[in-house]
């Protein structure tokens, strides 16, 4: 995040306009209509400008811009043609530390201006960070249409009736539960179609009663998909926003991640060979001893959290234990990491079946169907088998697949950070030592590889930085809980 977004308050606070450009007309509109004391400093001005000086809280000083100009002001904005009167400003507002912004000039600017939709009280801005403000536009416009000007006059009542709501109901939890109740309940649609008083009757009403009547934890097992956020479902999107707590995996991308409630506590249960965060029996009774205290529960799982994520033990204790639950399927490493590849799992002249295993097992315990995977014809798909990549390969070659079948390991697979690797079932484990793929990775055999020549079609600027969660397994302190 290059910036910081915030909200400041400059009612009669004194703000200075620097140039009498068309393109300071919409600034100054925006600064008064914030209730700023606005000073403009230019010779000449547009007609537009000119008019507003005639309004109360507008003061013209028509001459060239002074260092003295700046005296007083909270907040500085620079509207001028002239590069080297812009250059200037800005440095002397930087020395007095007064944030400062150029028109069409980011390189000069300690803040930017959004795109901002009023419906005071509630405000919503969108920016590109100076990068595309026609975007910003765009993307205001659009949440016109989703935010109706009612949502102002909610916005006011939540803000009348916050103070007896904090007295009424000390616990931060259910209080926040009131509130989401009001929102999406009855009372706010009264609020929506002009009725406050009738509103305000039924507010009486929910605040004489128990707030913990209707308090009841729930757990959500959603599936957090391969890892590019863009691949949540709308009802994963919607519960993680309601969570009091995310209990998440390490296999859940941190711009997944980013996207739960930011003040949900946060439950680190990631697994690595050799090394559990919290192990699975403790998952399972962690999951229900939060939602039998009345706790919203994320469980955030890679992928999907039946295809190998262990999620049917989890709602399992849950659902012997009595405590309400919900399932989100979610899109698996498997077609999204194959299809971001550029590999379809299955093609009428190359594999007409797919099959996925789990290479977590120990290859010699001899748990795989080796001479189903065998099959021509087929797609086999192998998630975690990256530890035990080599035995995988000899096991193939041992029970009769041809050592030119085409393979390919994708590394962080839908991510920025994604690699994919092809080769051979005889080759592929040499080629991947030598490059150290980072987990998580999933492996495809079958011809279907060869057409990713033909058919890929993404290509990720390679990020250094890994896309997923990383934790060091040498040590548990502070890895369990986070903020």
């Amino acid at each position: 995040m290059d910036y910081l977004p915030i909200f400041l308050a400059l009612r009669d606070e004194p703000c200075l306009l620097v140039g009498g450009a068309p393109a300071a007309e919409p600034k100054a509109r925006l600064l008064l209509r914030a209730g700023a004391r606005l000073v403009v400093v230019a010779t000449t001005l547009t007609p537009g400008l000119r008019e507003l000086t005639g309004e109360s809280g507008v003061t013209w000083r028509r001459r060239a811009f002074r260092d003295d100009d700046l005296d007083g002001m909270r907040l500085v904005v620079v509207a001028a043609h002239d590069d080297e009167l812009a250059r200037a400003v800005a440095d002397a507002a930087r020395r007095r530390g007064i944030p400062v912004n150029t028109v069409d000039r980011k390189e000069l600017c300690s803040f930017i201006l959004p795109s901002i939709l009023d419906r005071s009280p509630l405000v919503a801005a969108v920016s590109t960070g100076g990068a595309a403000p026609i975007l910003a536009r765009i993307l205001r416009t659009r949440l016109e249409t989703l935010i109706p000007a009612q949502f102002g006059r909610l916005a006011r009542f939540l803000g009348e009736i916050r103070p007896a709501v904090l007295r009424q109901i000390a616990d931060p939890t259910l209080r926040r539960r009131f509130f989401e109740g009001i929102v999406d309940g009855p009372i706010g649609e009264q609020v929506l179609a002009g009725r406050e008083e009738d509103a305000r009757g039924a507010l009486e009403s929910a605040l004489a009663e128990d707030p913990r009547a209707g308090a009841h934890g729930e757990v959500y097992l959603v599936g957090a998909g391969p890892g590019d956020p863009d691949l949540l479902t709308f009802r994963a999107l919607r519960l993680m926003q309601k969570a009091d707590v995310v209990v998440y995996d390490r296999l859940v991308s941190k711009a997944v991640l980013d996207l739960a409630r930011r003040d949900a506590e946060r439950i680190y249960a990631g697994k690595q060979p050799g090394y559990h965060a919290i192990p699975q029996h403790e998952i399972n009774d962690l999951l229900a001893r939060l939602a039998l205290a009345g706790k919203r529960v994320l469980r955030l799982k890679g992928g999907d959290p039946f295809i190998f994520g262990r999620g049917g033990e989890e709602i399992e204790t849950l659902a012997a234990l009595g405590v309400p639950f919900q399932v989100v399927p979610g899109i698996t490493a498997a077609s999204g990491c194959a299809a971001y590849a550029g590999i379809p799992l299955t093609h009428r002249e190359h594999a007409q079946s797919c099959v996925f295993v789990t290479g977590r097992r120990k290859i010699e315990e001899e748990t795989l169907d080796w001479d189903s995977l065998v099959r021509p014809n087929q797609t086999v798909v192998i998630y975690m088998g990256l530890a035990g990549l080599d035995s995988i390969c000899d096991g193939l070659l041992r029970h009769g697949l041809a050592p030119e079948t085409p393979a390919a390991l994708i590394e962080q697979g839908t991510t920025a950070a994604q690699v994919v690797h092809t080769a051979t079932v005889g080759t592929l484990a040499s080629i991947v030592e030598g490059e150290g793929p980072r987990a998580p990775t999933l492996v495809i055999v079958g011809e279907v590889v060869r057409l990713r020549d033909k058919l890929a079609w993404y290509h990720p600027r390679r990020s250094m930085e890994s896309a997923f969660v990383d934790r060091n397994v040498n040590s548990r302190s502070g890895a369990a809980t986070q903020r």
